[in-house]
């Protein structure tokens, strides 16, 4: 359900606009109510709301007032008034809807139907943003260099290029796509912790995969993958699911 408060400083008012939202929005859930600026900026800062209800005039100050301190606003607006001449003045806050006291229940429930439109498009958006944000992030991960430490040295290698680790013992061999292999002086729990969790899986106690360079999957008890280079490792049983869970 999407939050809704209502900023009113007619207690009449305000149980009007209860009872209509409860009989006609239904996908909405009242979870506070204001009667002046100081409050309604306290309660909104607090409940970060979908939907205001906003009286234009409240004790000793407007609605407009109140905006001017919560900018940028963040949520949808309905404007409620009995005064029609300040409707320009609500397109500049980007008002949802304008409805004059008092309030037509269809006019309400329209309003609110819009706002639901909208706020659910904002939500898509932001996700959508989330999205690309962590693929962008595990692109940038995947390009980076990380070092292995061996028993001469340091070995620095792109990330993208590992295409599996394989446990032995407090060391791991890391297997790269140009056929090398590397003795690291750290156990594959390390690497597991390491390298980025979108790309890299522990099929295996003993094994970590790259999935990018992962050529194919058998079915069986834990099923079986084939690696760009040849090799087959066994997914253990108990790590199928959330292996496959990946892939869905």
């Amino acid at each position: 359900m999407f939050k809704v408060i209502i900023v009113e400083d007619n207690e009449k008012h305000i149980q009007e606009l209860k009872k209509i939202f409860f009989e006609n929005c239904p996908q909405f859930d009242l979870v506070g109510e204001a009667r002046d600026i100081d409050a309604a900026y306290n309660l909104i800062i607090d409940i970060k709301p979908d939907l205001v209800l906003l009286d234009i005039f409240l004790i000793n100050n407007s609605a407009f007032d109140l905006l001017d301190k919560l900018m940028p606003v963040d949520f949808e607006i309905i404007f409620i008034t009995t005064h029609e001449k300040y409707s320009l003045k609500a397109i500049k806050y980007d008002a949802l809807d304008y409805l004059i006291k008092p309030v037509d229940p269809n006019e309400l429930e329209l309003a609110s139907k819009k706002a639901i439109k909208k706020i659910i498009g904002k939500l898509a958006n932001e996700q959508l943003d989330l999205l690309m944000s962590n693929v962008k992030s595990v692109h940038n991960n995947l390009n980076q260099k990380i070092a292995i430490p061996t028993l001469e040295g340091y070995v620095f290698i792109e990330i993208k290029d590992i295409v599996r680790c394989e446990a032995n013992g407090s060391y791991t061999y890391i297997f790269t796509s140009d056929n090398s292999k590397i003795i690291a002086s750290k156990n594959i729990k390390e690497y597991e912790d390491q390298l980025p969790k979108r790309v890299f899986f522990r099929i295996h106690n003993s094994h970590l995969v790259n999935i990018n360079k992962m050529k194919s999957y058998s079915k069986g008890r834990g099923g079986t993958v084939t690696m760009e280079d040849g090799t087959q490792i066994e997914v253990a049983s108990r790590r199928r699911a959330e292996f496959l869970k990946m892939f869905q």
